[in-house]
């Protein structure tokens, strides 16, 4: 298995989840299907609470900016099964929601409320988040030569909590330096990595971005930070060209620190 170098200049290392650190069999198979399954009963269980308020005004809001940019939106067909004024407007999110699911959105509105609705399952042991075997042992020896570690995913700040909080591995949140989601921006956008290393405290030279998804890594590589792409089972493949413009692993394990005194 061949050894991949950590730049020498690295000191901080920023982790993708999915197809990452964490199979994306887990996250289509596990993680959205119970969305799917129990978003009508979380709706009606918690509409009146402040939390879930806050996050249909998110979706609503996302709606309207959706209207405005001229962007597809669902159709609401007329539900002879929906009575009240509630039910109306739960199955307008309800309808909302599974469209940006189906349509792979990011959108930060719909990340914050599948979080909420994830909190409840890992609590309660439904639910462990799924991490590859090679990931928490790289970053403890990563830690342990000085790096710093963090995480940036489209899922929400609170839903990668949740993930390495209630893991397979246990609690494993103190292994993280900090996290990032697509309030400071989509991954695809080069400006996101330059806040995010405005915000770790260094330049993005010193950051060396780990993910599966090409769009996103040539985003990093714009502004100067380092990029390796992980292969892992399921991930989408990649081109002969990037194959040879990109540093690859397929495991945690053959990232070595090298050349620092």
């Amino acid at each position: 298995m061949a050894t991949v170098s950590i730049p020498a200049c690295t000191t901080a290392l920023l982790l993708d989840i999915e197809g990452t650190t964490t199979p994306i069999t887990f996250v289509k198979d596990i993680l959205f299907p119970y969305i799917r399954e129990h978003l009508e009963d979380y709706l009606s269980t918690h509409w009146e609470e402040d939390e879930c308020k806050q996050d249909v005004h998110l979706l609503k809001k996302q709606i309207e900016e959706d209207m405005r940019q001229n962007r597809a939106c669902p159709v609401h067909a007329v539900d002879q099964t929906v009575h009240t004024d509630e039910e109306k407007a739960i199955r307008e999110v309800m309808d909302n929601v599974l469209w940006q699911m189906a349509a792979d959105r990011k959108s930060t509105a719909l990340k914050q409320l599948q979080g909420h609705m994830w909190r409840a399952a890992y609590s309660s042991g439904r639910i462990k988040g799924e991490v590859y075997p090679d990931v928490i042992p790289s970053i403890k020896r990563w830690r342990g030569q000085g790096l710093k570690v963090y995480i940036y995913s489209s899922g929400s700040v609170e839903a990668q909590k949740l993930l390495f909080g209630y893991s397979v591995e246990g609690d494993v949140l103190d292994l993280f330096d900090g996290h990032f989601d697509t309030s400071i921006g989509p991954k695809v956008d080069s400006k996101s990595y330059e806040r995010i290393a405005e915000r770790i405290g260094c330049p993005p030279e010193e950051i060396t971005f780990l993910t599966d998804v090409t769009r996103e890594a040539k985003a990093a590589e714009d502004v100067g930070v380092n990029v390796t792409v992980v292969v892992r089972p399921g991930n989408m493949e990649l081109t002969d060209e990037e194959r040879a413009h990109y540093n690859l692993i397929t495991s945690f394990s053959q990232l070595e620190l090298t050349g620092r005194v």
